[in-house]
C-alpha cells in the first residue's frame, strides 16, 4: 500500500463532503496499512465549526484503538490542516501526517509561519496527489461563486 493509495481513500471522503455541500476535505487514519478511521467535513450538517475532516477521523481513531495517542498511525488529509487540526494532531502524537494540497488561506502555515505545529516526532509528507486534491476544492468553490 502506498501514500497515493491512502490519499485516494481520503479523496473519496472529500467527495462525500462535496456531495453533501460541505467544503470537500477528507481524511483517513491508517495503522499497519489498514484504515481504522475515516472523516470528511461536517461543519454544516452538525452546525459545528470544529467538525473538520481531521477531527472526525481522529475521534473515530481514538475510539477504535481505545486510547488518545496515535504513535503508530498515519493520517492522510486532502488539504493542509488548519491550526485547530494541527493542534489536535500534535496532542495525538501521530507518527505521520500526509496531506495533498496546501491551503494558503486557512492552513496552519498561515498562522505559525515556519514554526513546527506537530509533535516533534511526527513526520510530515506534502504534495501527495496535490492536483487532484486542489481540483476538488477549486470545483467546489467555482460552483459557489
Amino acid at each position: 500500500m502506498t501514500d497515493e493509495y491512502f490519499m485516494m481513500q481520503a479523496l473519496k471522503e472529500a467527495k462525500r463532503a462535496f456531495e453533501d455541500g460541505e467544503i470537500p476535505i477528507g481524511a483517513v487514519v491508517v495503522v499497519n496499512e489498514k484504515i481504522i478511521a475515516r472523516g470528511h467535513n461536517m461543519t454544516e450538517r452538525l452546525n459545528d465549526p470544529t467538525a473538520h475532516a481531521e477531527m472526525i477521523a481522529l475521534t473515530s481513531a481514538f475510539n477504535s484503538l481505545g486510547g488518545k495517542y496515535l504513535m503508530d498511525a498515519t493520517i492522510y488529509i486532502t488539504i493542509e490542516p488548519c491550526l485547530m487540526c494541527s493542534g489536535a494532531l500534535y496532542w495525538s502524537k501521530i507518527k505521520r501526517v500526509v496531506f495533498g494540497a496546501a491551503d494558503e488561506k486557512n492552513g496552519y502555515k498561515k498562522t505559525v509561519g515556519g514554526a513546527w505545529p506537530f509533535h516533534p516526532k511526527t513526520e510530515l509528507i506534502t504534495g501527495v496527489l496535490k492536483e487532484d486534491c486542489a481540483k476538488l476544492m477549486k470545483d467546489f468553490f467555482k460552483d459557489k461563486r
